[in-house]
């Protein structure tokens, strides 16, 4: 008997480790996936019909010939977005100082992940706190769900039980979308604004 428990024991071990070097590899891969280089040819980007926050209806072609900006989230962040807005922010600013005709080729976007909350006014009024370009996007709950797919974003809404509010766990990436609508690079919340507007200045010079 003592031998089978061995045997079982040494089975399930087995099985365990198997499992941990599974999972290993899927966040090794994950990781990696996150270390693309600009130059790398992803599918990031692509086709949306929205609402800017004046009320006009856009799609991805309503600025031709421009580097498109795009940042996802929604009003009611707490600390991510804003913070994220704000070197987004800073970093067109400090582009438009120094090298002034590269900054003009490129749209800041901010789509909302929020279309429940995030109206025409609100994102009007939400927008004017950041950069003065940046224009900001909602739609219906379809419209919207077709912009996270063409951008891979990840958004789910957070509810705590008893609570009459809600936050949104979602993928806090700003992206630089080329005039052909292709993917040009990405910047996390931990790229210094002037990291940033090097790079826009680069590709977009």
């Amino acid at each position: 008997m003592a031998s089978k428990r061995t045997l079982s024991f040494t089975t399930i071990l087995a099985a365990l480790v198997g499992l941990c070097m599974v999972a290993g590899v899927l966040v090794w891969q994950t990781w990696r996936a996150s270390q693309i280089s600009d130059q790398g040819r992803v599918p990031i980007g692509g086709p949306f019909s929205l609402v800017d926050h004046t009320g006009k209806p856009v799609t991805e072609k309503s600025w031709p010939g421009k580097h498109l900006l795009v940042y996802f989230g929604y009003t009611y962040c707490p600390d991510v977005c804003p913070a994220d807005l704000q070197n987004m922010s800073l970093a067109l600013t400090t582009l438009e100082k120094e090298n002034p005709k590269a900054a003009a080729e490129i749209q800041p976007l901010f789509i909302t992940i929020d279309p429940e909350r995030d109206t025409v006014l609100a994102l009007k009024d939400y927008v004017s706190l950041f950069h003065p370009r940046l224009v900001g996007l909602t739609g219906t709950p379809e419209q919207i769900e077709a912009a996270k797919k063409s951008y891979r974003v990840y958004a789910v809404k957070r509810e705590e039980e008893g609570a009459s509010d809600y936050l949104m766990d979602h993928t806090a990436l700003i992206y630089l979308i080329s005039p052909k609508g292709e993917y040009e690079a990405h910047f996390t919340s931990n790229t210094p604004p002037a990291v940033m507007a090097k790079r826009l200045g680069e590709l977009a010079g």
